[in-house]
């Protein structure tokens, strides 16, 4: 039985590279593979495991067809590599750092993924970005209302998404998306530990 993407979402700053990080291994025993995004180089990539490389060789493996979904947004190139169909094919589930605005394409290649979207609360949106120094006070302004829109877009009813609140403790975080994957039918693998 083929596997299932675990298609994450969310907006810069809710999370998602820490709850990915804590799931790596939790998630092992789902019988889940992590994917490892190509990213063109910029500071947005700073604390993802991802490979990073340039635009013209980002677009290459575009041109070879290396990636099983690529988009662009915010002026860089984000690539999930072709090896999660081979996963999938060996029934393994693979988690995916994916872009809101690719969800249809996603799903249309991928029709059983499990959409998850992560939201946090502006306010503690707010926090970690201050902490984390990465944006400008505007640029962190900015940030702070496309979440706002981005949490009560009504989107997240149409497309059927699962919401997963990260604005308390990742530990918390980490035990509710565990329990969201049993839900959807992603069981624990037989002899992982």
């Amino acid at each position: 039985m083929p596997g299932r993407v675990i298609y994450l979402m969310g907006p810069s700053g809710a999370g998602k590279d820490s709850l990915i990080d804590a799931a790596r291994q939790p998630i092992r025993r789902l019988g889940c593979e992590v994917a490892k995004r190509v990213i063109t180089r910029s500071a947005e990539s700073v604390g993802e495991e991802a490979l990073e490389v340039t635009f013209e060789e980002f677009e290459r493996r575009v041109t070879l067809g290396e990636f099983a979904l690529f988009w662009r947004a915010n002026g860089l190139g984000y690539g999930i590599p072709r090896q999660i169909d081979t996963w999938l094919a060996r029934g393994r589930n693979v988690l995916v750092n994916g872009s809101r605005g690719h969800l249809r394409q996603a799903r249309e290649r991928y029709p059983d993924l499990i959409p998850i979207v992560l939201t946090v609360d502006n306010e503690v949106l707010r926090r970690r970005l201050l902490r984390r120094a990465r944006e400008s006070l505007p640029e962190i302004e900015r940030r702070l209302q496309r979440n706002q829109q981005f949490v009560s877009a009504t989107w997240l009813d149409e497309e059927r998404v699962i919401r997963l609140d990260n604005s308390g403790e990742l530990e918390a975080t980490l035990v509710r998306l565990l329990a969201i994957l049993r839900e959807q039918g992603v069981n624990p693998v037989p002899g992982q530990t």
